[in-house]
């Protein structure tokens, strides 16, 4: 036990590193619009692509992963994070920044299919729920606490938060080939699951949960690609008055879902606790258009950050009870309608900034509001053992 715990630990650990990759460009931002002259909405094309390039690539590093093996796409996947984050430190025209972004959603989608199926073949079912649901802080904490990172970072120069990941994350590869070992492969009915295809979207047991990971996706997705860009705009914010609200988010998030998860999910249940997120979450997004102090933005911009926290864990939960022996299929799921709503979240956000600061927070509200109207007909469905 004590051995599994460790590994899981190195693949969290990767896992948040690779999704640094997302949040460290948000601080640094205002910067580089005024060095290389670019507007709101290609900012958001540039936020965008990472996840773009994930969703492409996603199928088929899954194929790979099993073909392969789960150690050697991981390890390739932190090489080409290291080589993109090295691409965007010297960086000076768009092509190259694009590339970069480009290659980081690559990586991330060499890295995700690989994690969930070596933390598939180290679990029972028992401790599977659990696992996933580190997993999926993993990923919410290297996105939040990463502008954290890179904010501070940016004091030291414009792009040394770049280099410090390309580091990072050649350490980490380097880590990975000495600790991790390929692991058994668990017998499982995951293959059947290929025949019906993408029609399983539309299962009622399912639907009703993917949009919701779309929706809370495209929500945070926008808020934070375009955050750093409205408090530079209307405040005069830093990169470390930036660095500090994001990050004083990302931790009191982090300690919601250790303290306060399980508690929460065992009182009201996941769905319920889903729909009051999305309540507190829309009505704090709208509020970010009227706050015009640096405490009421850090309070505000703290507590949407712990809502979004408990709306991934709580859906990957749900989705875990009662997915049987369709892990695969909902983990994949849980990937494509988190990079959905990574892609359009940004590009919709950013060409709203460019008409008015205060749109992408209406528009994110809005899609907020649409999850918690769809949240009051969902049905937990019951749960299933996967064999």
């Amino acid at each position: 036990m004590k051995k599994q715990n460790v590994v899981l630990l190195i693949l969290l650990a990767n896992l948040f590193i690779a999704f640094l990759g997302i949040g460290l460009v948000i601080p640094v931002m205002p910067t580089l619009m005024n060095e290389l002259h670019i507007s709101g909405s290609v900012v958001g094309y540039m936020v965008a692509v990472f996840a773009l390039s994930q969703l492409i690539v996603s199928p088929l590093a899954g194929r790979w992963a099993d073909l392969y093996g789960r150690k050697k796409m991981i390890v390739i996947g932190l090489l080409i994070f290291s080589l993109s984050e090295l691409l965007f430190g010297i960086g000076k025209i768009l092509p190259v920044l694009f590339t970069s972004r480009a290659l980081g959603g690559i990586s991330a989608a060499f890295i995700m299919p690989a994690v969930t199926a070596f933390i598939a073949d180290i679990t029972t079912t028992e401790t599977r729920s659990k696992a996933l649901g580190y997993m999926s802080a993993a990923i919410s904490t290297g996105f939040i606490v990463g502008p954290g990172i890179g904010g501070f970072l940016a004091g030291l120069g414009t792009r040394v938060p770049f280099f410090f990941a390309a580091g990072l994350a050649l350490v980490a590869a380097i880590f990975s080939i000495m600790m991790l070992r390929e692991p058994e492969r668990q017998a499982n009915a995951n293959d059947e699951n290929g025949k019906p295809g993408l029609s399983r979207i539309f299962a009622p047991m399912y639907f009703i949960a993917f949009i919701v990971i779309f929706l809370s996706s495209f929500g945070l997705a926008s808020f934070e690609s375009i955050f750093s860009l409205f408090v530079d705009h209307k405040f005069s914010f830093t990169p470390k008055d930036i660095a500090i609200i994001i990050t004083g988010g990302g931790l009191l998030g982090a300690i919601a879902q250790v303290a306060l998860f399980d508690r929460l999910t065992k009182y009201m249940g996941e769905i319920q606790l889903i729909l009051f997120c999305l309540i507190f979450s829309a009505a704090l997004v709208f509020m970010m258009t009227v706050v015009n102090t640096y405490m009421h933005v850090l309070f505000v911009t703290i507590i949407i950050f712990v809502g979004f926290d408990l709306i991934r864990p709580a859906v990957t939960s749900y989705l875990s009870k009662i997915a049987g022996d369709e892990q695969g299929f909902v983990g994949g799921m849980n990937s494509m309608f988190t990079s959905i709503g990574n892609i359009f979240g940004p590009i919709l956000g950013g060409m709203l900034f460019d008409i008015h600061l205060d749109y992408p927070f209406y528009c994110a509200a809005l899609f907020l509001v649409m999850g918690i109207i769809l949240v009051l007909f969902w049905k937990p469905q019951p749960e299933k053992l996967s064999s």
